[in-house]
């Protein structure tokens, strides 16, 4: 593998790869890798024949009151794992390589709907963010396939609305969450958590089974689900953010007639905000 920290550097290293009739694959990441992320690049080494992995921790899509100066940092154990998993090329640029002209006049991308409620509420700009810096990577790196964990669930309908709406010829794969034993989803901010709040935080992921449940034996009063889970939740030891249940293909809110659904929460365990979902289908009852 090797890391490549400017434009000129990737794409010349990407054109090689072509230049040999290569399958592209790519994975944007903000470094910290825990094992959800290598499956993200696993996928893409089983569906491509070159791998791009970026680390770039995006301040375009973190909120002023946000944890920008203190995400982790972790270059050389991030490579190993990279290395590890089959990826190729690490992409390591710089704030100045991706926002050369500074992010003030930076132009922006909205990508309306999916990214509206939810995280886009209660993370006001994040997702122009995401949208923003996803589209640029994907410019720069052109890839036949891009690969995004579920975990990140309304994430990943921003990003296939994004490539969809302004024709990015991109394979948008979304990955199934990895998780600990207990259930907890694996997430780099898992690691603010002290010991205590390590313990309490599954609780988020069986609050959901327990949704998820109550509805495949017929339960459809969306609304009283909804407060029961974060009733659960605060009970748990968390602070609730949100928990909707909604229709898994394009977000809106669930009716009873909806087969797909999707129960999407997010909730502080003290000071760390935790995301998880639970996606599933009724069809086989209807």
């Amino acid at each position: 593998m090797i890391t490549v920290k400017t434009v000129r550097e990737l794409r010349a290293a990407v054109a090689r790869a072509r230049s040999e009739g290569k399958r592209i694959g790519f994975v944007p990441t903000m470094g910290n890798l825990h094992a959800g992320h290598v499956a993200l690049v696993e996928k893409a080494s089983q569906r491509t024949d070159f791998v791009v992995t970026s680390i770039f921790v995006n301040p375009l899509q973190f909120g002023p009151n946000e944890d920008l100066a203190k995400y982790p940092r972790t270059l050389v154990a991030d490579q190993e794992k990279l290395v590890a998993a089959g990826c190729q090329l690490l992409f390591h640029p710089d704030v100045e390589d991706m926002y050369p002209d500074g992010m003030d006049g930076q132009t922006r991308v909205n990508v309306p709907l999916v990214s509206e409620g939810l995280c886009g509420e209660s993370r006001p700009g994040h997702f122009e963010g995401v949208a923003t810096v996803v589209s640029k990577l994907f410019n720069m790196v052109q890839p036949d396939l891009a690969v995004f964990g579920e975990k990140d669930f309304q994430q990943l309908a921003v990003i296939r609305k994004l490539v969809r709406d302004l024709n990015m010829p991109i394979q948008i794969i979304g990955e199934p969450t990895v998780r600990a034993e207990d259930g907890l989803a694996l997430s780099s901010r898992n690691g603010y958590l002290d010991e205590g709040q390590r313990a309490a935080a599954p609780a988020l992921y069986r609050t959901l089974q327990r949704l998820a449940n109550a509805i495949r034996e017929g339960r459809r009063d969306f609304a009283s689900l909804e407060q029961e889970g974060r009733d659960e939740l605060a009970a748990a030891g968390f602070r609730p953010d949100y928990l909707e249940i909604r229709e898994s293909l394009n977000l809106r809110r669930a009716d009873v007639e909806d087969q797909h659904l999707v129960i999407l929460a997010a909730a502080f365990m003290g000071n760390t905000r935790l995301i998880d979902n639970l996606a599933f289908s009724l069809e086989a009852q209807a």
